[in-house]
């Protein structure tokens, strides 16, 4: 285990690369592909891994006045909106389209299904769209005014980035599980820095050698190329990262200081008036299941005991 700026010695990787990852799993019966990359249909024992390690993750809660939410893969488009998320990564953004015409609309769309043409021109944007990440449903509920001592909140649910991949860790829809923390800078630095350490602690437990690096997120174009480097000089975020493979190091989870972003946008404020700062830890509930597949391998029986045990297995 290592805390945000520690050196570690590294793990040898379990695969040499993610197509042996890849080959492992299929062969293995935990998950099987589908026509588009990126989305795996899950086997059963890849769920009683994931709800073990939701549970796992669940047990190391420490504000138990925190409410829990599950969240649905939607939300609504205009509070997606203003979480920026399409300003900074547009090329991850998932948007469901629906049909609202009448008879005549529909005998067009058929045409053009017929003719193999691109029938989707029919349709119009939902009032829904698919999540980026777990907590941008929550912030448009909660109340504006936030008091002295913070708010705690703890997410869970699915998120939908569209990167198209064959690499199994790279998936396009996912779970995380989150604890949020809204209130004033130092309350949420704090809560970004003490969760990291419980958070490569509570892995550890699984027997994932696991680390901390600093880390930014993938912005999109030029003048994301500028947001990423200020926000890796800020050390505003960390991820919790395996070496699942020998290409790459895999984030399996990140701990997020955000600033005041969220509460600029969605009029969260602290008793002077201020926008209220936040920050939150979230669990790749499906990294880490991939995670515990590759390095304890894909039959269960065999995994450590006090792996299987901390799981519920």
């Amino acid at each position: 285990m290592s805390v945000a700026g520690e050196q570690v010695e590294r793990t040898p990787a379990p695969y040499a690369t993610p197509d042996d990852l890849r080959e492992a799993l299929v062969d293995g019966g935990v998950i099987h592909l589908t026509a588009v990359d990126g989305v795996h249909h899950r086997s059963w024992a890849w769920e009683r891994v994931l709800r073990g390690v939701e549970g796992h993750v669940m047990g190391k809660r420490v504000a138990t006045h925190a409410t829990q939410r599950w969240f649905p893969p939607i939300m609504p488009r205009e509070e997606f909106l203003k979480t920026d998320y399409v300003r900074s990564f547009p090329d991850l953004v998932g948007s469901i389209d629906v049909f609202t015409g009448g008879d005549k609309e529909h005998r067009a769309l058929l045409e053009v299904l017929e003719q193999g043409g691109d029938w989707t021109a029919h349709l119009t944007p939902a009032e829904v769209v698919l999540p980026s990440s777990v907590c941008h449903p929550l912030y448009g509920t909660l109340a504006q005014d936030v008091p002295a001592e913070g708010v705690d909140e703890e997410c869970s649910g699915w998120s939908f980035r569209h990167e198209p991949s064959l690499d199994p860790a790279r998936m396009q829809i996912f779970r995380i599980y989150e604890f949020v923390r809204i209130g004033t800078p130092e309350q949420s630095l704090a809560h970004r820095d003490d969760w990291l350490q419980r958070g490569l602690a509570a892995l550890t437990e699984l027997g994932l050698p696991v680390r901390s690096e600093a880390a930014n997120d993938p912005f999109f174009g030029r003048v994301g190329r500028m947001l990423a480097a200020n926000q890796l000089e800020s050390a505003l975020k960390y991820e919790m990262c395996v070496d699942l493979t020998e290409v790459r190091p895999t984030a399996i989870g990140s701990s997020n200081y955000h600033e005041d972003h969220f509460g600029h946008t969605f009029g969260l404020h602290l008793a002077d008036g201020t926008p209220a700062h936040s920050a939150c830890i979230g669990f790749g509930l499906d990294r880490i299941t991939l995670a515990l597949f590759a390095v304890h391998g894909t039959d269960l029986d065999a995994w450590p005991e006090e792996v299987r045990s901390a799981l519920a297995l």
